[in-house]
């Protein structure tokens, strides 16, 4: 093996991994309705290329976790990003509607950027320095969503919309040499078979930490998801926005996270898992029920929504690193498989609740409840981090 097959991949190598695999999701969004026009498409058809697109990465991710216990990190991530990049000159090329929308799917592959970069940051170091390290990760990875539309529209602007899955060629391969000559393979336990991993999965699949942590990340996502399908319509319908003004204060929540993400950083190194999981889901629920409570007195403004929803923003920050890690950390020789799987059902979650929040939003286009359905997600997500605190009391030798 060469030096750079066995050498630990830098923050930054983890960072980029992270924040292109949240970039690919919605960089090019502003340009749909061009790529309709182009392909004289449906616009609910073009669609597709973001709901199939987290359809496929969750499947994707429940494969890519326990091939990367069986065969490494280092290989099926080079894989992954050669796919991705393939995947984008493709789209780039695409003659029709349905070849784009082939291999936009395809793309998907790059969630392997996401979700093996927790894991290498579990095999790397012991649960609570992981839970900081993820903290510093996803302050850096929130700058992605919030930069990824400005920047796609700005292309299609100046270039037409196929510039920017010209960049996601040009990215991925920078992404493919950044990653061949820096991260080196950290699974240092991997499984001799495919047959010995599926006899190990009971004990992942029958543990109740393991669905506890899963349970408490899909939740917290999932009140998020929620805001996003929601508070657009919410906030047209009460308060008249502008897109430019609307725009600012969707993005007040991703600040919270950056905020949140800072506060795990610091703290996760001195507090456990579960403590940090639980502060988050109470900041959340906190901010939530304050909200409901000013609009139930008649405080209806716009301070009073986004002022609220930032502490999902903030609570999620400080959950997310101690939960992904505790999901890896119920039997590290599966910390793929078991961070694939977590991350599926995050997903999966996040889905539920868009739609959720979308179909209430339209038929009740109020405040009121859409932060109902955000503080129900939120509290089930509190439910699930005590149980693991109640779990973990009875297990010493919980992560």
């Amino acid at each position: 093996m060469t030096r750079s097959d066995r050498s630990p991949p830098s923050v930054s190598t983890l960072i980029f991994l992270t924040g292109i695999s949240t970039l690919s999701l919605n960089m090019f969004i502003p340009s749909l309705v061009n790529i309709a026009a182009e392909f004289e498409a449906d616009y609910a058809l073009v669609s597709l290329s973001i709901a199939g697109y987290l359809a496929v990465t969750a499947v994707l991710q429940i494969i890519i976790g326990p091939l990367s216990d069986r065969y490494g990190r280092r290989p099926v991530l080079l894989w992954s990003i050669a796919l991705f990049t393939l995947a984008s000159i493709g789209c780039l090329l695409a003659p029709n509607i349905w070849a784009f929308l082939g291999f936009r799917l395809l793309q998907g592959a790059i969630i392997a950027g996401g979700a093996l970069s927790r894991v290498v940051v579990r095999d790397m170091m012991p649960p609570k320095e992981a839970a900081s390290l993820l903290g510093y990760i996803a302050m850096a990875m929130a700058i992605a969503p919030m930069l990824g539309p400005m920047v796609g529209g700005a292309l299609d602007e100046l270039f037409g919309w196929r510039s920017s899955f010209l960049a996601f060629a040009l990215i991925g391969a920078a992404l493919l040499a950044i990653t061949w000559v820096d991260l080196g393979e950290t699974n240092t336990n991997r499984s001799a078979t495919f047959t010995a991993q599926i006899r190990a999965y009971p004990a992942l699949l029958t543990s109740g930490p393991f669905w506890g942590y899963s349970a408490c990340a899909a939740f917290s996502t999932g009140a998020f998801f929620a805001f996003i399908a929601g508070a657009p319509l919410v906030a047209n319908v009460l308060f008249d926005m502008s897109p430019g003004r609307l725009g600012i204060y969707i993005g007040s929540i991703t600040s919270g996270f950056f905020f949140g993400s800072f506060c795990a950083a610091r703290l996760a190194a001195r507090h456990s898992l579960t403590t940090m999981m639980l502060a988050g889901r109470v900041v959340a629920c906190a901010g939530l029920a304050a909200g409901i409570l000013l609009f139930a007195l008649g405080a209806e403004n716009e301070l009073a929504l986004f002022g609220s929803t930032i502490f999902v923003g903030i609570g999620n920050g400080i959950t997310m690193p101690s939960s992904s890690v505790g999901a890896m950390s119920v039997r590290p020789d599966l910390a793929g498989a078991a961070s694939g799987l977590s991350g599926a059902l995050t997903v999966g979650a996040g889905a539920v609740l868009t739609w959720l929040a979308g179909a209430v939003a339209a038929a009740l286009p109020g405040a009121i409840p859409l932060l109902g359905i955000m503080f129900a997600a939120s509290f089930l997500g509190l439910l699930s981090a005590a149980w693991v605190a109640r779990l973990e009391a009875r297990l010493p030798s919980a992560p």
